[in-house]
């Protein structure tokens, strides 16, 4: 079986996580001071940073566990990858803290501040409390972190088998493991993105709101996934490793994603058009006029349509730095899709009406000083464990993928 010593982390590595962590710092001390003068946009744009690190994260296990399920060359070599954006959840879970103490003292989120007597209230009773809202996202951080400790563990358990047969028994285990955690992933996923992001609006839902943040998420985990990988290509040990037809996949599954989420969106606006409910089509109209509406054209050009005629060309999804290229740009309109979300909503202060178009220079800080500490944590989690599982019984086979023609 191959040595791991060989397949360990570039001192490169070292160098991304000390510039993360620089440019993390400094965001967070000047969202801290815009925080202290306005508490409520701070956690507004710090629920915006969080949202889509966190979706990273959450996005690499249901991948993690997909290419359990599914098996594929793409599967092998980013898994490493995947169990290192896994292993951000300690932090993932502290950089909620704000946001559950801005509940708690009904700082941001509308409904904290809806009268007892309002219909919404009335009827979900219990469900609608800061300390209910608190223990539902501890229970769907136990979930998480349940899935993550078993994945990881068996992660490390293979790399230290000496035969094929005892890497087949414990890739085995974590596949069987897969295949109803994927339930309770998506499951997971649909309440805390309800929890966290629905409410925003109490008034308003949508029984497709769980299958966006699921597609979403994992367009994002594949897009970070590629841009590391793609800049990582040309040093040892990975420009041993991958190869063309592995980006290849990649981006096929980029594709995939980027209509899928496509199709959910898509759903959500048919389904509530054709109802022309004045409940559900507020959450629209909001999102039509001024700069909203701008912001939603934007998504449909940037986000769906050029991404899907690029990742058409074959010879495109071949080259990793362009690959890459794209990734990150796909990336940035994650925030931006995010932020689509986040902005027209109501606000506890009222000094904006719903649907106001507002950009906080908080909304551009916050993401750098969440993404700034994540990326220096997962930078030192990918540094303590070998690039690849290189004692996986099929971990050849796709080396030897990647190369063909």
């Amino acid at each position: 079986m191959a040595n791991l010593d060989d397949y360990q982390a570039p001192a490169v590595i070292n160098r991304w996580r000390t510039l993360a962590l620089g440019a993390g710092g400094i965001a967070v001390l000047a969202w801290g001071v815009g925080t202290y003068m306005n508490p409520e946009q701070g956690l507004r744009s710090w629920l915006l940073g969080f949202i889509f690190w966190a979706g990273i994260t959450f996005g690499s296990l249901g991948v993690l566990m997909l290419q359990y399920l599914t098996g594929g060359a793409w599967g092998v070599v980013i898994r490493r990858t995947l169990e290192a954006a896994t292993r951000t959840f300690p932090l993932v879970v502290l950089l909620f803290i704000p946001l559950a103490i801005g509940v708690w003292t009904h700082t941001f989120f509308e409904w904290t501040h809806l009268p007892a007597d309002d219909p919404i209230m009335a009827h979900r009773g219990v469900y609608m409390t800061p300390w209910f809202w608190i223990v539902r996202a501890a229970i769907y951080f136990a979930v998480f972190g349940f899935m993550i400790y078993l994945l990881n563990g068996w992660s490390v358990k293979q790399d230290k088998t000496e035969t094929v047969e005892e890497s087949r028994l414990v890739l085995e285990r974590a596949s069987r493991f897969s295949g109803p955690a994927m339930v309770f992933f998506a499951l997971a996923v649909t309440f805390a993105v309800v929890d966290w992001m629905m409410m925003l609006d109490a008034h308003w839902f949508s029984t497709m709101w769980g299958l966006l943040f699921v597609a979403g998420w994992g367009l994002s985990c594949f897009c970070f996934s590629v841009t590391i990988l793609a800049n990582l290509s040309d040093t040892a040990p990975m420009n041993r490793v991958l190869g063309k037809r592995h980006f290849h996949d990649l981006g096929k599954l980029m594709l995939a994603l980027t209509m899928v989420w496509a199709y959910f969106n898509f759903s959500q606006f048919l389904i509530i058009w054709a109802g022309n409910l004045p409940e559900e089509t507020t959450w629209y109209l909001a999102r039509m006029k001024g700069g909203w509406g701008y912001v939603g054209i934007g998504l449909i050009l940037f986000h769906f349509a050029f991404p899907f005629l690029v990742l058409l060309q074959q010879d495109f999804k071949r080259k990793a730095r362009w690959l890459a290229s794209l990734a990150m740009f796909i990336l940035v309109m994650r925030i931006v899709d995010m932020f689509y979300l986040i902005g027209p909503t109501d606000r506890v202060s009222g000094t904006l009406e719903q649907g106001a178009f507002f950009i906080s220079w908080m909304d551009i800080v916050a993401p750098i000083a969440v993404g700034g500490i994540w990326l220096w944590w997962f930078f030192g989690q990918l540094l303590k464990r070998p690039m690849v599982p290189a004692k996986d019984p099929y971990f050849e086979e796709a080396v030897e993928h990647g190369h063909g023609h």
